[in-house]
C-alpha cells in the first residue's frame, strides 16, 4: 500500500445511492484523508480507472453497461496494482470464491456487520486482501475434497449465472438482451444451454434451484 503521507485514493461503484453513500461515510471514518469517487455503473467506473491513479475499487456486481469479470480484467490492464472487493448482496459461499479466483482482493457481503465491513475495508486498505471465515472455511474444504460447495450452478459460466438471475426474475428475453447489449437470439442460445446445463425445462425450476442453492 502507499505510505501513510499519500492520501488514499478509493472508488466506489454501486447502482444503489444509499449504499454508495453508507460506504463512503464508513470510508471517511476510517480514514478522513480518503479521496472518493463513486460511480454508478461499469462505463463509468472504467472512465475513473482511466483517469485516476486508485488505492482501492469496492464494486457491486450487477450495475448496468458490464460485467464484474470484464470489470477486474479491465482493471487488471489499466491499473494492475489497483485493489478490488467486491461488495454484493450474492451468497458468500457460492459467490466469494468465484470472484476471488477471477481476481478480487475481497468478496464483502452487503449482509455483514458494521463491524465486519470496517474490518473488512481496514484490511483491503492495508493488506490488499479481506477473506470472510465463510470463505475460508469453503477455501480450506475445497483443499480437502478438492471440490467446492457440491451445487448444479457451480457448473455455469458467470454469463450463464448472470443470465439465469435475469430470467428467474421474470424479466423477458428481450429486456435481458437490452440490459446486457447481446443479441436476443444469444440470449436464447443462453437460455437453452442454462436448461441443458442444469437438466430442467421451465423457468419455475429455475426459480426453484437458484432458490435451493443461492440461500
Amino acid at each position: 500500500m502507499m505510505g501513510s503521507k499519500v492520501n488514499i485514493r478509493v472508488v466506489v461503484a454501486d447502482d444503489h445511492g444509499i449504499v454508495r453513500m453508507g460506504l463512503i461515510q464508513t470510508l471517511k471514518r476510517l480514514r478522513p484523508d480518503a479521496i472518493i469517487s463513486e460511480v454508478e455503473d461499469y462505463k463509468s467506473l472504467y472512465k475513473v480507472i482511466l483517469n485516476e491513479k486508485l488505492d482501492l475499487a469496492i464494486m457491486d456486481v450487477n450495475m448496468p453497461n458490464g460485467t464484474v469479470q470484464e470489470a477486474i480484467d479491465y482493471i487488471k490492464i489499466h491499473q494492475p496494482e489497483l485493489k478490488i472487493l467486491i461488495f454484493s448482496s450474492q451468497d458468500e459461499e457460492l459467490y466469494g470464491m468465484r470472484y476471488l479466483k477471477m481476481g478480487a482482493g475481497g468478496y464483502l457481503s452487503k449482509l455483514s456487520s458494521t463491524e465486519v465491513i470496517e474490518t473488512a475495508l481496514m484490511a483491503m486498505l492495508s493488506k490488499g486482501r479481506y477473506v470472510s471465515d465463510n470463505i475460508k472455511e469453503a477455501i480450506f474444504l475445497e483443499s480437502l475434497t478438492g471440490a467446492a460447495k457440491n451445487s448444479p450452478l457451480e457448473a455455469l459460466s458467470d454469463r450463464e449465472l448472470q443470465i439465469a438471475n435475469k430470467l428467474a426474475e421474470g424479466l423477458p428475453l428481450k429486456e435481458i438482451s437490452n440490459q446486457l447489449n447481446l443479441h436476443s437470439s444469444t440470449i436464447s442460445t443462453y437460455k437453452n444451454r442454462l436448461f441443458e446445463k442444469l437438466k430442467i425445462r421451465s423457468i419455475p425450476e429455475l426459480v426453484e434451484i437458484l432458490r435451493l442453492y443461492n440461500q
